[in-house]
């Protein structure tokens, strides 16, 4: 008999269902003796004891749902091994939780927080096995985490949408895609969406370029020019701030987001209508689509192999178009990022897209 732990921690996106789905029936399908037990609300569910046990009716027909049928909640690492409002431990209870179980396994889904936790949870003795989950696409070990494509798409749709609109009333856009420390998603849906413009965090930018970029357009005939804009695009001004002083002007800041303080200065330097479109939420919810089912199957096919060959301590990623196994070690607190001298980003700067910089 094995008896597996599951959970999904942090944001929700699209493929989690898939991906779990996958771990089940790779085990399921084994013919060997196995117990699943779900932890309600990622690792709260694991320090409290909430917790069912699953059979195969749960992981069917989840394919295509987006969200999480365990649910989902952020527990941050740097308050993880403080005692909660009652003093207790939450390490010690999370470990409890697993030997009470007589657990052989867990598995993790989740993204940069997540993997700190995991991580921690095998230097505490545990078996971890992890599977990559994020709409940043910006975990280290792993050239692509599930749910990153499907944001891709409704990023690029929102763009799209927005284009028709632009042109016809000859406005320019700001499109706020979400990203607050890396731009991969802003990057993928700026360049299939056409955008004009494309800021950022790894390339801050210049206000002054995006208006001349603006006015170079206009000079060419284009009375509309359309921005995709990270959560995270900073100002070469804002870049050379310690975080210190970083942190305490953002606390006065009067704006909602970057966007409408990008959008004001555009406006105020060019004279030009300038409008802002926030996808928000909907870029990480919906169903996954078509290859996100795919990668995030077998991503959790993989998961369930190492569990049947008693393999732990690793991340389940992709390289080089191969499905691999990471020791967790290498990946927990390392954040991938867009390498400002990538090919991708001279390949869409030889394209005509202006970065700002």
């Amino acid at each position: 008999m094995k008896r597996i732990g599951m959970l999904t921690s942090g944001g929700d996106c699209q493929a989690l269902n898939a991906a779990m789905r996958g771990v089940a029936k790779t085990l399921f399908n084994a013919k060997e003796d196995v117990e699943i037990y779900g932890f309600l609300n990622g690792y709260q569910g694991l320090i409290y004891g909430k917790f069912r046990l699953l059979n195969y009716g749960d992981f069917s027909g989840i394919l295509t749902k987006g969200g999480t049928f365990l649910g989902s909640s952020r527990t941050p690492f740097k308050t993880i091994q403080d005692p909660d409002e009652n003093g207790l431990d939450k390490v010690a209870a999370m470990k409890q939780n697993y030997y009470k179980l007589q657990l052989d396994c867990l598995v993790i889904l989740g993204g940069n927080g997540t993997h700190k936790t995991a991580n921690l949870l095998r230097e505490q003795g545990l078996n971890v096995v992890t599977l990559p989950k994020t709409i940043d696409n910006d975990l280290w070990g792993t050239d692509m985490t599930f749910g990153f494509q499907s944001a891709v798409d409704i990023a690029t749709d929102a763009i799209d949408c927005i284009h028709t609109t632009a042109a016809s009333h000859g406005r320019v856009f700001i499109v706020e895609v979400m990203g607050h420390k890396v731009g991969f998603l802003t990057l993928n849906a700026g360049m299939a969406g056409g955008a004009d413009i494309i800021l950022i965090p790894e390339i801050p930018y210049d206000i002054d370029k995006i208006v001349e970029k603006i006015q170079e357009r206009h000079d060419r005939g284009s009375a509309f020019t359309i921005l995709a804009v990270a959560e995270g695009a900073i100002s070469k001004e804002d870049a050379k701030l310690s975080k210190k002083e970083y942190k305490k002007k953002m606390e006065k800041y009067k704006y909602p987001s970057v966007s409408y303080e990008i959008a004001e200065k555009i406006q105020k330097k060019s004279g030009l209508d300038v409008r802002v479109t926030v996808p928000g939420h909907t870029q990480r919810g919906g169903s996954p689509c078509p290859y996100d089912r795919v990668f995030a199957s077998r991503l959790g096919s993989e998961a369930g192999k190492l569990i049947l060959k008693g393999e732990y301590g690793f991340m389940v990623g992709y390289k080089n178009r191969e499905i691999v196994k990471v020791p967790l070690e290498d990946v927990a607190g390392k954040l991938k990022m867009v390498d400002p001298k990538s090919s991708i980003v001279k390949e869409a700067k030889m394209l005509g897209i202006s970065f700002g910089d």
